[in-house]
């Protein structure tokens, strides 16, 4: 599969910054979700890139930092759990897509956008499968993911009840009992865990 398909497209209409953004953490129960922007070198590729979620651990993470030394400009943003409670998650994924194009030093001429879902107050285009089908998003999906896990693992300190360093907040079977036994954290989503754990009354 040509990954430079849509960039090749962009540059050739005569654009020269094309920006990728890609969410992890729209599924979990705690913790915040994650975006991150990235504006690519499109002459010097990365091999390897691809959907975060189909890479080993040890593989993201090297491709984390090839990522960061390479671009020309990238940029993480969260949106925290309380706001996730808010907004609703497709609004948080939204504001959170946003905020991470915005933070870019470079601001892009066109952003190529994991999902269909999401429509963004910025020149976009918006792609089924995006982070298996543009170089640009797939940097951003792994940028994000890896940001979020290592988040996580650093809050499994804080709270290593829960398991995050595990799990990485995710409803695994583990997490949900352990909610259900002791209650959640300041980390945990009251949206999503509201059908198996219901706030006492004061």
């Amino acid at each position: 599969m040509d990954n430079l398909l849509y960039e090749r497209k962009h540059l050739d209409g005569g654009l020269t910054y094309i920006a990728g953004v890609d969410e992890v953490g729209r599924g979990p129960l705690a913790g915040p979700v994650v975006c991150a922007a990235v504006i690519m070198p499109l002459d010097d590729l990365i091999d390897g890139v691809t959907d975060s979620k189909k890479l080993s651990e040890k593989k993201r993470n090297e491709l984390s930092e090839k990522i960061k030394e390479k671009a020309i400009c990238y940029s993480i943003f969260e949106v925290w759990q309380d706001e996730i409670d808010e907004l609703n998650i497709l609004n948080a994924v939204k504001k959170c897509m946003v905020g991470a194009v915005k933070g870019l030093k470079t601001q892009p001429d066109i952003t190529l956008v994991d999902g269909v879902d999401t429509h963004l107050d910025i020149n976009a285009e918006y792609i089924v499968k995006g982070d298996l089908k543009s170089y640009t998003i797939g940097c951003a999906s792994i940028l994000a993911k890896v940001y979020r896990d290592n988040l996580m693992v650093e809050y499994a300190k804080e709270f290593p009840e829960y398991g995050f360093d595990k799990h990485k907040g995710y409803g695994t079977k583990i997490h949900i009992e352990k909610i259900k036994e002791i209650g959640p954290c300041k980390l945990h989503r009251k949206t999503f865990i509201k059908n198996f754990w219901v706030e006492p009354a004061k």
